[in-house]
């Protein structure tokens, strides 16, 4: 039995993996690969090759050391995470079983897509679904979002003070009129679109998109329609939210003793590397302080 098993290789993961061996715990790395989002970057038109994730050489440093000791890591993935006595079963797609006295899960989120045409092939080529990641890249520029929720909304509140226009899409009601909505439609550098997406364009990077059969050119794109967090495997522990988020504490502590989490499949909203890096560290100390006490 492990100490500690940590399933996800993204920054919090391997944060906490490093951690957690630096502390002399016996641990193991669960994951289909290392490095999460810093393994993409986000090109568009005049920035060529410029790499807009933060803290991208630090996760390569513990990328690096837990590839050097093997033993710590098993490609894999976790399919289910099972409450026995003191500790935990670990089930994975390979049909392997393993078990550990606390676990980490640290197995990030993706965005929704939208499927539309051109979608796909201008992923990171001037098209991005995290908004607070890449709006640095937008001063004087025509970036378009798409989505109705408040993530969107604040998205283009952001935006619109550092852009030259802003395009709102909005493919439903959602929270376009709430007060941040309402604030949005009268500012004069935010265009708003009622209607859907209905096409990206661009050969080596977003150049216009489709909306209600209507061609606008734009800089870049932001697809902000919400995120599905990697939580399936621990869904029957009931540490999770009505969106499938993990609820954590100030600790990355679940209610269920001896389940921690970090990164984006938590409920603190995070999105960026250097935060993850930083809840990782938090949940391999805090899983560190609960064995102490076992």
């Amino acid at each position: 039995m492990y100490d500690l098993i940590i399933i996800g290789g993204g920054p919090a993961g391997l944060t906490a993996a490093t951690y957690a061996l630096n502390k002399r715990l016996d641990t193991l790395l669960l994951s289909e690969d290392l490095g999460g989002k810093t393994a993409y970057g986000f090109d568009m038109k005049g920035y060529e090759g410029h790499e807009v994730i933060r803290g991208g050489e630090l996760v390569e440093k513990f990328k690096r050391q837990l590839e050097y000791l093997q033993f710590a890591h098993q490609t894999d993935r976790v399919t289910k995470v099972v409450a026995e006595g003191k500790g935990f079963a670990v089930l994975t797609q390979g049909n392997k079983r393993y078990e550990a006295k606390a676990v980490i899960v640290a197995t990030g989120a993706l965005p929704k897509r939208l499927d539309v045409p051109g979608e796909k092939q201008l992923i990171g080529k001037g098209l991005s679904y995290s908004a607070i990641s890449h709006a640095q890249l937008f001063i004087e520029r025509e970036p378009a979002i798409v989505g109705s929720n408040k993530r969107a909304l604040e998205a283009a509140a952001e935006m619109a003070l550092i852009a030259k226009q802003v395009h709102l899409i909005l493919p439903e009601a959602g929270e376009s009129d709430s007060p941040l909505g309402k604030k949005l439609r009268a500012n004069a550098k935010v265009k708003v679109y009622e209607a859907a997406l209905q096409e990206v364009r661009g050969d080596q990077a977003v150049g216009s998109i489709v909306v209600g059969g209507k061609e606008i050119e734009v800089d870049g794109l932001f697809i902000e329609v919400g995120l599905n967090p990697g939580s399936k495997a621990v869904a029957d522990l009931g540490i999770t939210d009505a969106s499938g988020r993990i609820v954590v504490n100030s600790k990355c502590a679940t209610s269920c003793p001896g389940v921690f989490a970090a990164g984006d499949v938590t409920d603190v909203f995070i999105e960026q590397v250097l935060v993850a890096i930083g809840e990782g560290a938090k949940a391999a100390l805090s899983a560190y302080e609960y064995l102490l006490n076992q």
